[in-house]
């Protein structure tokens, strides 16, 4: 049984890993789900709403006296009860320090105080009972109540003695829900699981590795105790998940000088079966020296028994292991002696120190994997030699039967493998290895150095151009809309085709001139060159400055841009500026309103008394139809009538409003903010059913 068992040691011990894990007691400590605990005159508001809520309230003198009777015991008992339903739930939700893992049990005491703790939910307990026993006498009472004044009497003080003992233990409500807050932001913390437990000195680098190897955050800062509690991270080996703590600095003090950070990681050492690194600043800027690390050691050696234990000397970038002094090696030596101690203690053999003391520097990340992985591995061995040490193996290994098969005779069968697979593995083996581009990163200095690039499977006619930049913007158009590979092919045949179909309207147009008669092949010409000689001055017109508009006067307040201006510019310049002001005084726009009727002189005197009449009509048509030019709104001229600007501003906004059409029908519209109702009938009248209170 002993031999089948030890050939497949894996399968076996995963298989014993999985029995053990199924069967073993893992709790699951979640203290964020315990309800919060209302204060007394909360307390007294809550429970008394709700027998207000959900028991009858109407009563008359003419009922029987039973019915009376049983209408307030009623009241009575549904106010115990809720107060026990209430108080029960505070009671059974927080933890009892005796049932619960030491570990969460002696933290609960360092941070809390346990007694103060056990007194809060004593006083508690106590209330319910005196509240569940004044229920009773008062129910007692009502029984021989022979009135209606007499029972509500006794209600009343039923409810009021209920609601003076609440009120009594307020301070241990408050003190609770005090303590449920601070445990809630508590890390989960499984004290069954696999765990590496950092410790050391405040300022040596516990923080920073424990960043490096999970997903954790926590606060890195270059002084003493940045760390006050412990904070938990997750990291993966060998397929398993390992609980990482981080636990604050300790200093070599006695246990009675020790403050509650510094219990806290006593705690975690004390009660957690885990792998501790004992984390050593062998440089000395922690600002504490290797013999101050040394006596912490050797005073909390004690706590590291039967747990795997790895000295980790860090900030190994700033001084070596081999630099340090003659004195503090032979302390690092003893240090060592002690951890192979707890090596050999597990039944493993001592392998010139190499699993027990380890060097590494967080900032450079050197050796920090090495520290994990060795943490990780001794964790593991540890784990497994326990659980094969353990009643319940038995159990389980009476569970399995390893089959191993036996030689049949003394022949010799060696595998026998095709000729072409091992040609097919030759040629494999001839193959290069295709490159990939992590290999690339990998060589050219990690990821944050290397930068792949995305050009170098372009198909391109020549391979320089891949790496050539390509310009966006080309002439106005964006140069993707024209990126093609057949462009030139099919440019090609868009001249063609364009070559066509201008051969087609040559031949169309000589059919048709050779049809015409001379007479209209020259009218024809002309009305071409006609055409032409429009399209040319077009093109002149549109080229020119009188075609571009002029600048408004709105952007030109300060009047900076003057015809007394520019003849300046003109003459500093050394040009004759008297033709350009005399065009802009003839193209300005007041000189265009006064052209004169005499225009064309003498020659024009014909019918002058009929081209007087049609110039005057025509004057007249334009004045009728030019918008006259009003001043600004805010502006007041004289014999307006306005006090001043405000009131003209005025004035204008009411005539503009006088001139909207008015809302005859008075219709609601969407602007309308209207409460038709302010309190329905049937929401605040007759008594609330069971039910939600969320429309009060």
């Amino acid at each position: 049984m002993s031999q089948g068992f030890r050939a497949p040691s894996s399968f076996a011990l995963s298989a014993v890993s999985a029995f053990w894990h199924r069967f073993s007691d893992m709790v699951q400590y979640n203290f964020k789900k315990i309800t919060k605990v209302p204060t007394g005159k909360d307390f007294v508001d809550i429970v008394l709403s709700r027998t207000q809520r959900q028991t009858p309230t109407v009563v008359h003198k003419g009922y029987a006296i039973n019915r009376i009777r049983q209408f307030y015991m009623r009241k009575v008992k549904f106010t115990q009860t809720n107060f026990h339903e209430k108080l029960s739930t505070i009671i059974e939700e927080f933890p009892r320090l005796d049932d619960i893992h030491p570990f969460y049990g002696d933290l609960l005491h360092v941070l809390y105080n346990k007694d103060h703790y056990k007194l809060a939910l004593g006083q508690i307990n106590t209330a319910r009972n005196l509240i569940g026993k004044i229920a009773k006498d008062y129910v007692k009472l009502l029984k021989y109540g022979d009135s209606l004044y007499r029972c509500k009497a006794l209600k009343v003080a039923a409810l009021g003695r209920m609601c003076t003992v609440t009120k009594r233990i307020g301070p241990s409500l408050a003190y609770l829900d005090q303590i449920r807050q601070h445990m809630a932001r508590l890390p989960s913390i499984d004290p069954n699981t696999r765990t590496i437990l950092i410790c050391g000195y405040p300022n040596v680098g516990k923080s920073s590795f424990i960043n490096k190897i999970t997903r954790a955050d926590v606060d890195v800062q270059p002084y003493a105790f940045t760390t006050k509690s412990l904070f938990v991270g997750h990291t993966d080996y060998k397929y398993l998940r390992y609980q990482v703590i981080d636990t604050p600095g300790i200093l070599d003090r006695p246990f009675e000088d020790r403050n509650i950070i510094e219990m806290c990681s006593i705690t975690a050492l004390a009660h957690l079966r885990a792998a501790v690194l004992f984390f050593l600043d062998i440089s000395g800027s922690c600002g504490y020296t290797i013999a101050q690390q040394s006596a912490l050691f050797h005073s909390i050696k004690s706590l590291f028994m039967n747990k795997p234990l790895i000295i980790v000397c860090n900030k190994t970038d700033l001084q070596s292991l081999e630099g340090i002094s003659e004195d503090d090696k032979k302390l690092v030596e003893e240090m060592k002696s002690e951890a192979m101690k707890t090596l050999i203690g597990q039944g493993g053999e001592p392998r010139e120190g190499a699993e027990v003391l380890l060097t590494m520097s967080t900032l450079t990340e050197e050796g920090v994997i090495a520290v994990k992985n060795a943490a990780c591995e001794r964790l593991l061995d540890q784990r497994v030699e326990i659980k094969m040490k353990s009643k319940k193996i038995n159990d389980c290994l009476n569970r399995f039967h390893v089959a191993v098969p036996k030689p049949r005779d003394q022949k010799e069968r060696p595998p026998c493998i095709p000729q072409a697979v091992l040609e097919a593995k030759a040629k494999e083996a001839e193959k290069e290895k295709k490159r990939l581009e992590r290999d690339l990163e990998e060589e050219n200095g990690g990821a944050g150095v290397y930068s792949a690039s995305l050009k170098k499977h372009y198909l391109l006619a020549n391979d320089e151009w891949k790496e050539d930049n390509m310009p966006e913007i080309l002439d106005g158009h964006n140069v993707y809309d024209f990126v093609d590979p057949d462009i030139l092919q099919r440019l090609e045949e868009l001249e063609k085709e364009e070559g066509l179909l201008q051969e087609q309207e040559d031949d169309e147009v000589d059919m048709d001139v050779e049809d015409l008669t001379p007479q209209q092949q020259k009218e024809l010409a002309e009305i071409r060159k006609k055409k032409s000689l429009l399209i040319r001055e077009h093109r002149i017109k549109k080229s020119t400055a009188e075609s571009r508009p002029t600048v408004p006067r709105k952007f030109d307040k300060d009047k900076k841009f003057t015809s007394e201006r520019m003849g300046r510019q003109l003459s500093s310049l050394g040009l004759d500026p008297s033709k350009a002001m005399e065009r802009v005084r003839s193209k300005s726009r007041g000189r265009k309103r006064e052209r004169s009727t005499d225009h064309g002189g003498d020659d024009m005197n014909v019918d002058d008394d009929g081209s007087n009449k049609k110039m005057r009509v025509r004057l007249l048509s334009r004045s009728g139809s030019r918008s006259r030019s009003r001043p600004p709104t805010d502006v007041v001229v004289p014999g307006e009538g306005f006090k001043d600007s405000a009131q003209k501003v005025k004035a204008f906004k009411l005539g503009k409003k006088s001139v909207q059409k008015r809302n005859k029908d008075a219709r609601k519209g969407e602007g309308d903010r209207v409460i038709p109702t302010l309190k329905p009938k049937h929401l605040f009248s007759g008594k609330r059913s069971n039910g939600k209170t969320t429309r009060r």
